[in-house]
Parts: C-alpha cells; sequence; structure tokens
C-alpha cells in the first residue's frame, strides 16, 4: 500500500509540473479588451521649428494641419490646452498665442467651431488662471469662448481597460459632444510621471467636480494606470500639438527650469507624438511606463513605427534635466559613451 501511495503522488506530480511550467512562463494577461486596442502599423509625427512665440503660429501651425489631411471642414473642434497653475516666472503652461494661433488655424481650416476647454488641477478659481496668464486677452482678440471643464456637465464612459480600480469614468459633454479633440500640453518633464505630454494632458478634461482637486481620485487610483485608462477609454478622433517651443525640464510640471526647445510636436496618435517629444529631450519613451504599456494597444511608441513627416527630430534634440531618480529613463547610450 505504501509504495502505490507513494507512485500516485509521484504520477500526479509528474502530470501536474509541465502545466506549472507552461503557466510560470505565460505572459500574464491584458489589462486591455479588444475595443480598446488603436495600434496602426505606422503613426505620423511633424516637428516644426518655431523660435519664438512671436511667430506667425497661425501659418506655422495651418501647415502642420495639411501635413496630416485632417477632416476639419464642417466639425466642432475642442482645443484642450495644459493649463494647471500660474507663475510669472515659469513656464506651466500651454502658451495663450499658441493657443489663440490654433483656434485661428482650424478656422482657416474650415472648422465649423473651435472652443478652448480646460479643468485645471489646482486653481479653482479659472478667471484668476485665464486674467493672470494671460489667456483672456488672447481669446478676446480672436473672438475665442472657453469652457471650465471641471464644472461641465458629465456622462459615465464605460471602461475598456483595468488599470485602475475605478468602475466607471465620468467625461465632460463637451469632450464627449466634439468631433475632434485637440490635446496641447506643455513639453515638460514630470517629478512622478516621468514627462507630462499629450497623454497625461487627458487628466485636465477630468471633471474635479466628480475627481477632486487636483485629480485626487486620479492620483490614488495610479497615475500611470489613470493616464491610460483615459486615453482608453476617450473615443473621439484626437489631434495633439505639443507646444516645446518653451519646455520645461527638472521638477515638472509646476516648479521645473525653463528650456527653449524652439519646436512644435504634432500627429494624430498620442502615443508616438509623446515619444517623439519624449527623444526631443533625450529621453527613452520605453523607459516611461505607460508609454511602454500603450505601445502594445494604443499607439506606436518604437521609431521604426513612427514616421517624421517635417524635421528631424535628432537635429533638434537637447538634453533635458530630470529629476534625482529618474535617470534610467536616459537612453542607455548616454551611461555607455555610444
Amino acid at each position: 500500500m505504501p509504495d502505490r501511495r507513494r507512485f500516485l503522488k509521484t504520477a500526479a506530480a509528474a502530470a501536474v509540473a509541465p502545466l506549472l511550467t507552461r503557466c510560470a512562463r505565460e505572459e500574464p494577461a491584458p489589462r486591455w479588451t479588444r475595443a480598446a486596442f488603436r495600434k496602426t502599423d505606422r503613426s505620423r509625427v511633424a516637428v516644426l521649428e518655431a523660435e519664438s512665440y512671436d511667430a506667425d503660429l497661425t501659418d506655422l501651425v495651418g501647415r502642420g494641419i495639411a501635413l496630416f489631411d485632417l477632416p476639419v471642414r464642417g466639425r466642432r473642434v475642442v482645443l484642450k490646452p495644459n493649463f494647471v497653475e500660474y507663475d510669472p516666472a515659469g513656464a506651466i503652461n500651454t502658451e495663450p498665442r499658441l493657443i489663440a494661433g490654433t483656434m485661428e488655424a482650424f478656422r482657416r481650416a474650415g472648422a465649423r467651431e473651435v472652443v478652448v476647454a480646460e479643468g485645471p488641477g489646482h486653481r479653482r478659481d479659472n478667471e484668476y488662471l485665464l486674467t493672470a496668464s494671460g489667456l483672456h486677452d488672447a481669446l478676446r482678440q480672436v473672438g475665442g469662448r472657453y469652457t471650465d471643464l471641471n464644472v461641465d456637465a458629465v456622462r459615465a464612459v464605460a471602461k475598456t481597460t483595468s488599470y485602475t480600480g475605478l468602475a466607471r469614468l465620468y467625461l465632460p459633454e463637451t469632450v464627449l459632444d466634439a468631433d475632434l479633440i485637440v490635446s496641447m500640453p506643455k513639453l515638460k518633464t514630470h517629478h512622478w510621471a516621468g514627462v507630462t505630454l499629450s497623454m497625461k494632458n487627458l487628466f485636465g478634461i477630468m471633471p474635479g467636480a466628480v475627481y477632486g482637486w487636483p485629480k485626487n481620485v486620479l492620483h490614488h487610483a495610479g497615475i500611470a494606470e489613470s493616464i491610460l485608462e483615459i486615453n482608453a477609454a476617450l473615443r473621439v478622433p484626437r489631434f495633439n500639438i505639443v507646444d516645446g517651443i518653451i519646455g520645461m525640464e527638472g521638477n515638472g510640471p509646476i516648479q521645473g527650469e525653463a528650456r527653449a526647445s524652439r519646436v512644435l510636436v504634432l500627429g494624430e496618435d498620442p502615443v508616438a507624438v509623446d515619444a517623439t517629444a519624449a527623444r526631443l529631450m533625450t529621453i527613452d519613451p520605453m523607459m516611461i511606463g505607460y508609454l511602454r504599456e500603450a505601445d502594445a494597444f494604443l499607439g506606436n511608441a518604437t521609431d521604426d513605427r513612427i514616421e517624421q513627416l517635417a524635421e528631424d527630430p535628432e537635429r533638434l534634440r537637447q538634453d533635458y534635466v530630470v529629476m534625482p531618480g529618474f535617470e534610467f529613463v536616459k537612453p542607455a547610450s548616454l551611461a555607455t559613451g555610444a
């Protein structure tokens, strides 16, 4: 009897062992569904030079829009800049002159309506932020309208990913009813996310009335996880224009130092745009966790899948300072001296 028991135990172990080995080697199940998949074979990105904000930004953005043959005519376009806080000596926010110039560029391209919408993460007093930053005057000069997304009416949107424990997302009707959302972030490093660009900029569409200040619910759910969740859930067509004429390095997104990169980065694929913008800062996008994950299903982050339509990013690249502890995001070639 003991020999029989020993035989049965050995046989059972032998049968289970291959299953355990196979399970150990299997990749973890994706945290996104087929409904979230938006990756294409290739993505197009344009890097345009701009010496300063005194340039003809309407013409520059217009030329960028033309490169992508965007279906703009008759559409309702919502520009979503990055407005967090105001510091007269800083480079925190998307430049108001660029926002106004972009509004005019889309109008010239035939847009039926162009509005600016943002839900600032720090300042609840939108009137102060708009006036102090100069955005109020810039929009008045071009007859532009602004919507505070922090208090906009919302609708529940089903999630297509499982990165956070949130049951659903509540998005503003101004965003959901748009024909095109244009994410207009500042080119910045970030003290928690590594970089903050067009994907991270969508934090600002999440209403403070639901998610708190500074979007505390999303911070608690995980910054990288929330970035992926929001970008996957938003199904409105996207375009992205990164303001890198003056960027920010170091302790971004608020307390970093201004850095003149003199570029705009444009494209439809937010992953490809952000990856190109990261490379312009001499940051390896595949070392940014949420960009590496987004490359699997939301867009293209690897250089071989991105077609550059205008300037060569390598020619315009600068070595942005990152926060201590983030040195790992720099390309390995810097460490090897290659």
